[in-house]
């Protein structure tokens, strides 16, 4: 899938995955970029392990970018304190 389908899924995925994670960031902005950072970075992960199903707009690409999100999302409000 494109950097571009990427980063639409991470808004998306940035919006859900600081409704998970619940901590009070930098605001929702921020929250909606370590969102697309962390759909990029879960569709590239995921795509080099082969997995099947990341390869266009649809549930399991949304899925990859949550918990991507989530994971980038979690990883900053610990090192940042926030």
């Amino acid at each position: 899938m494109g950097i571009i389908s990427w980063i639409i899924l991470g808004v998306i995925a940035g919006f859900i995955g600081s409704k998970i994670v619940n901590k009070t960031g930098q605001g929702m902005i921020m929250d909606i970029v370590l969102g697309i950072v962390g759909a990029i970075v879960g569709g590239l992960i995921f795509s080099a392990f082969g997995a099947s199903g990341v390869t266009g707009l649809n549930i399991y690409s949304l899925i990859v970018a949550v918990v991507g999100a989530v994971v980038v999302l979690w990883a900053y409000h610990q090192f940042s304190g926030k």
